[in-house]
Order: structure tokens, then C-alpha cells, then sequence
């Protein structure tokens, strides 16, 4: 009978064989991505029955990478498994894309109860964001609405924070440096930015980078 299939996304060697280590006893893991565009396209290579998804993945993140991946493929799987503890960004990965939310500190036991939640058809969300989700619904249950940045203005956003040029970010994209320039005076214009330096801080605020 053959074994279900991982694929895993992370940009951190470490955290890659750690997982590997534990998952490979009852699961395969078909492959690994180092960023958010290398995992679309192995994805759509290795058809997986679950991708577990860090949401710090440079070039394109994992919330990005998640959201185009389950559009792709909806059938398959999504687990994050992060270091961010943000319930806003829980709740927005749950709600558009993934299966299931895990954070980096939890055990090792707790990825793999994970990842056969999943596997069954149901989600896992670990405990401590569960009740916190829960807790901010019954008090806050009004969501407070904000500017929001498209999904082109996220990519382009992500990339000039990550410190490519106009010119870079245009051949990964595969725009032209006109178009870039565009999205990025479109963006500091919506938002109100005057300096690159307040691009970097936007870039923050939206999950799209980690903080310095």
C-alpha cells in the first residue's frame, strides 16, 4: 500500500531534515522547496497529498504560495507549520487556503497527529491558536477592515522588501521594469509611504517578510 506524500516547503536546511526525520517513518517525502515559486512548481510535479508550508518562504511567501497552490490544486492539503503565532494570519490562511495551522515550538508528535487529521479529511489547528481564535470571535466579532494590497502589489511589495531591484523583481515576474515601478508608486501612493525604508515596514506589517 503506498504511503502518503509530503511535500515540504521551508527555507531552513535544518528545519527540512528535522522534519523529514520524523515524517519519513509513515509518510514519503517526495521533495523539498527552498521559496514560495519552487514550491508551485514542484507541486505541480510531484502531486502531493499534503504540502506543509512555512510562511516565511522568500521570493513569493507561503501565504501567497499557499493561496495560488490551493487554487491549482484543490484537492490536495495545505498545513502551515510557522513560527508566526499572529491569530489574524491564522485566520486567514484557514479561511482561504489551508487545512490546518501548526506552530514551530510544538512537538514532534503533534506534526504527525497533524498531518493524519488532514489526511482524513478533517483540519488541525494547534491548541494554543485554536483557543485564542476562539476567544477573539466571541469578543471581537466584528473584523475591522483596512486597506488591503492586491495580490501583483504583494508580490512586488515582497520582493523589493527582500531587496531586489525594480529591474529583478520585473524578470522574476516576468513584467517589465515600467510595470514594477508602477505597482510599487501605486502602492506608496494608497498607503500613504514616502520612503523605501516605509515599504520595508508595510512589507513587515503584511507578513510578506520577517522582521529585521
Amino acid at each position: 500500500m503506498a504511503r502518503p506524500r509530503i511535500l515540504l516547503a521551508d527555507d531552513h536546511t535544518l528545519v527540512v531534515d528535522a522534519f523529514r526525520t520524523l515524517l519519513e517513518a509513515e509518510f514519503e517525502v517526495v521533495g523539498t522547496a527552498a521559496d514560495g515559486r519552487s514550491l508551485l512548481a514542484l507541486a505541480l510535479q510531484l502531486k502531493p497529498d499534503v504540502v506543509i508550508v512555512d510562511l516565511g518562504l522568500p521570493l513569493l511567501n507561503g501565504f501567497d504560495a499557499g493561496r495560488e497552490l490551493k487554487r491549482l490544486m484543490p484537492h490536495t492539503k495545505l498545513l502551515v507549520v510557522t513560527m508566526n503565532e499572529d491569530t489574524t494570519v491564522a485566520a486567514e490562511a484557514l479561511r482561504h487556503w489551508a487545512s490546518g495551522y501548526l506552530l514551530k515550538k510544538s512537538a514532534g508528535a503533534e506534526l504527525i497527529l497533524a498531518v493524519r487529521e488532514l489526511l482524513r479529511g478533517k483540519s488541525y489547528v494547534t491548541p494554543s491558536i485554536a483557543q485564542r481564535l476562539v476567544d477573539e470571535f466571541i469578543h471581537e466579532p466584528e473584523v475591522h477592515r483596512r486597506k488591503t494590497l492586491s495580490p501583483r502589489q504583494r508580490e512586488v511589495l515582497q520582493l523589493l522588501a527582500e531587496g531586489r531591484t525594480m529591474r529583478e523583481a520585473a524578470t522574476i515576474l516576468k513584467l517589465t521594469s515600467r510595470t514594477v515601478a508602477f505597482h510599487k508608486y501605486r502602492i506608496m501612493r494608497e498607503f500613504g509611504l514616502r520612503s523605501n525604508s516605509d515599504l520595508l515596514k508595510l512589507a513587515i506589517r503584511e507578513h510578506l517578510v520577517p522582521p529585521a
